[in-house]
């Protein structure tokens, strides 16, 4: 029966086990390879060149700049998108029916392709649009949504935040309605208001919930690439340059695949050092409100 039992676990968890193998291990593998050569996606011959490709992006003013840049996001879109998602699950969770009917409208975004959201969002900023039409012939503004830097970055955090805001929000509402009602109470009858409870109960209160949508909205911040590609290209003057869109012009464009290669590396080292530096911030936080 042990045999038996060993077998069954080994053949339902054996299709996950592939997957990694064939989508994670094996282009690992082959990516840290060409990281030490200088293939060029063309020629049959591979040469070896060490850690030469590592040495040039650290003194690449172009993977530096793309480095701040995903910084630069993050900073921007993880708030974004905590506020938008904090306030749909408010909303929602206190309405007194329908609430899964609403839930499943904000979650749609989510669902679409960032190809079809990002050709929406630059046919609505496009100079002609009736926006910015509204805008020139009311207020005398002209603005250049995705041509400045500023503004072209807070353009696609919003819009990333607008689309990932559903999904956090089925998160942050599983963290609301596992609050105990009594806690309520207890905090208006000791004469706090709706403001002070929101900070001093709820928020701690969803503590799990929050870790959650925070962890996986910095993921997000380090993988933006589609959005870029789509309004921007990197620009204006590589304002938007994240590190995704710096490996897909070295590798694709330029051909230089060793070198993409290292650069993603080193992107991957980073991704994962921020998070577990943002992951320890988080935990000591929850331990100060009595989260072990």
């Amino acid at each position: 029966m042990k045999k038996l039992n060993n077998k069954l676990g080994w053949s339902f968890t054996s299709p996950y086990i592939i997957f990694t193998l064939i989508f994670f291990l094996i282009p690992l593998v082959w990516a840290i390879w060409l990281s030490v050569t200088d293939w060029n996606m063309m020629s049959p011959d591979i040469n070896f060149v060490g850690f030469e490709n590592f040495t040039k992006a650290f003194a690449s003013p172009a993977v530096k700049a793309s480095f701040w840049v995903t910084y630069k996001f993050l900073i921007v879109f993880v708030p974004l998108a905590l506020i938008l998602s904090m306030v749909v699950a408010v909303l929602v969770n206190g309405l007194p029916r329908f609430k899964g009917l609403y839930l499943v409208a904000f979650f749609l975004p989510y669902l679409s392709s960032g190809v079809v959201t990002s050709l929406i969002v630059k046919g609505l900023l496009s100079y002609n649009s009736p926006l910015n039409i509204f805008l020139r012939d009311h207020f005398g503004w002209n603005i250049d949504w995705l041509g400045t830097p500023m503004t072209s970055l807070f353009v696609i955090s919003l819009m990333i935040a607008w689309k990932m805001s559903g999904y956090y929000a089925l998160i942050l509402i599983s963290g609301l309605s596992s609050i105990n009602e009594e806690i309520y109470e207890a905090a208006a009858m000791d004469g706090s208001g709706r403001f002070r409870t929101f900070w001093k109960v709820t928020v701690p209160m969803m503590y799990p919930a929050l870790f959650t949508v925070i962890v996986l909205a910095v993921g997000v911040s380090f993988g933006i690439f589609t959005e870029v590609y789509q309004l921007t290209g990197g620009g204006p003057n590589f304002a938007t340059n994240t590190w995704q869109m710096e490996i897909y012009n070295q590798a694709f464009v330029n051909l230089k695949s060793g070198y993409a290669s290292a650069i993603s590396l080193m992107a991957a080292v980073v991704t994962f050092a921020s998070i577990g530096v943002i992951k320890k911030g988080l935990e000591k936080w929850g331990e100060r409100n009595g989260w072990s």
